[in-house]
């Protein structure tokens, strides 16, 4: 196997050799200084800390610019950061300028990601819902009675489960079931704090950057995928003419498209959404690109103005997030922020922190969440909610 090994490799790295991508993926060991994280476009291996983000207080660009220039001139040669960011991103940051990172090309352009990933253990789970189901169905008629009054447009209401195994949890052997099962996707082991970890799949580009060109794919509006192929393209078809997810995902892209439109020379979004399937979902997206006016703008500035979208949060935001911290019976932490990298060029990849877990050594919290908009139904949300909740228990596991 080959990758490029330095203290930091150009985040611009593109190695095709057969066998790197899916080599880093098995050496990664969810080790407290070691994050894992693959695009479509490259795979990361970061291991040991150069240095940390502090939590000062200060916004999280300024800390972050200046954490890539201090580890710059220490003599780091390409300094980027990797890990994650809260729901609430003025609030926490679990992010790193890794010792040595490897890079090499996409995951899903490794032709050995296509063999099977280990099969998981058989485990004894307690699982325990929070809220209770007719809790979060309860939460979801409430934010509909909210919704038909007119005090909002849009609000995402998540809920969790929590796992307790009775032996000690395999978490590489999870992160290569959710790669080798949506290769396609971004997927990202990094640390969580406090001992834990953070672990998951995403189907959710928030934004890249490159240069000055800009991306961003935003999902909203989704439907479980079927085992039937019959039911399974009729489930897909009917999500692309559903007037309810229509309108969710309408939402997502206006928000993002005036969030951008202050940064950008050029800006481009299509008319219409598109479909992306997960092994467990189909949903409905759209694919913005944009040039940057100011090319000194990074990829995380960009990012903290986008998030948190209504694909996450809800419209108008303020309104959203009172509703989420009044319902919620719990604390989101990084569920629903982001995670990726940013070098100090500029550039990088950041992703909603969807299909995810906090887990320790014995325990995983599970997370999933579904847009409530006035025509939404508690059993339907529910349901959703049920079906991404899969794409984890999958892959951990967890008997249906």
């Amino acid at each position: 196997m080959q990758v490029t090994t330095v203290h930091h490799a150009p985040a611009g790295t593109d190695h095709t050799v057969i066998g790197a991508a899916s080599g880093l993926l098995g050496q990664y060991r969810a080790a407290p200084d070691e994050a894992f994280f693959a695009s479509p476009t490259r795979t990361l291996l970061a291991e040991g800390v150069h240095a940390r983000v502090p939590q000062d207080g200060r916004p999280l660009v300024e800390r972050v610019a200046d954490t890539l220039a201090r580890a710059r001139r220490d003599g780091v040669e390409h300094p980027l950061v990797v890990g994650a960011v809260a729901f609430d991103h003025d609030s926490r940051a679990e992010l790193a300028v890794p010792a040595r990172l490897r890079t090499c090309g996409a995951l899903r352009d490794d032709p050995l990601i296509a063999l099977p990933a280990p099969a998981a253990d058989r485990i004894d789970w307690n699982v325990r819902p929070v809220p209770a189901p007719e809790a979060y169905g309860s939460g979801v008629a409430e934010a509909v009675d909210r919704l038909r009054g007119g005090e909002l447009s849009k609000v995402v209401l998540a809920r969790t489960l929590e796992l307790h195994a009775d032996r000690p949890l395999d978490l590489p052997a999870i992160l290569q079931r959710l790669a080798r099962r949506d290769p396609g996707g971004y997927t990202f082991g990094v640390p969580a704090g406090g001992g834990r970890t953070l672990i998951g799949a995403s189907p959710e580009l928030l934004l890249s950057r490159r240069g000055t060109a800009v991306v961003a794919n935003p999902l909203a509006g989704s439907v479980p995928r079927s085992a039937d192929l019959g039911e399974d393209v009729r489930r897909a078809a009917a999500l692309l003419e559903s007037p309810k997810d229509l309108h969710e995902h309408a939402f997502v892209v206006d928000a993002i498209r005036t969030a951008l439109a202050p940064y950008c020379r050029t800006l481009d979004v299509p008319e219409r959404p598109t479909l992306v399937r997960t092994a467990a979902m189909w949903h409905l997206a759209t694919t913005i690109t944009a040039e940057l006016a100011d090319p000194a703008v990074s990829a995380l500035e960009l990012a903290v103005a986008l998030h948190p979208t209504p694909a996450v949060c809800g419209s108008p935001t303020p309104l959203a997030r009172e509703a989420i911290r009044e319902i919620e019976p719990f604390d989101r932490g990084l569920y629903a922020g982001m995670v990726g990298w940013g070098d100090a060029d500029g550039d990088g990849e950041w992703v909603v922190t969807l299909r995810c877990a906090e887990a320790d050594e014995r325990t995983l919290r599970v997370f999933a969440g579904a847009g409530v908009v006035a025509e939404s139904r508690p059993e339907a949300e529910l349901a959703e909610t049920s079906a991404k909740f899969r794409t984890f228990l999958d892959a951990a596991g967890v008997p249906r």
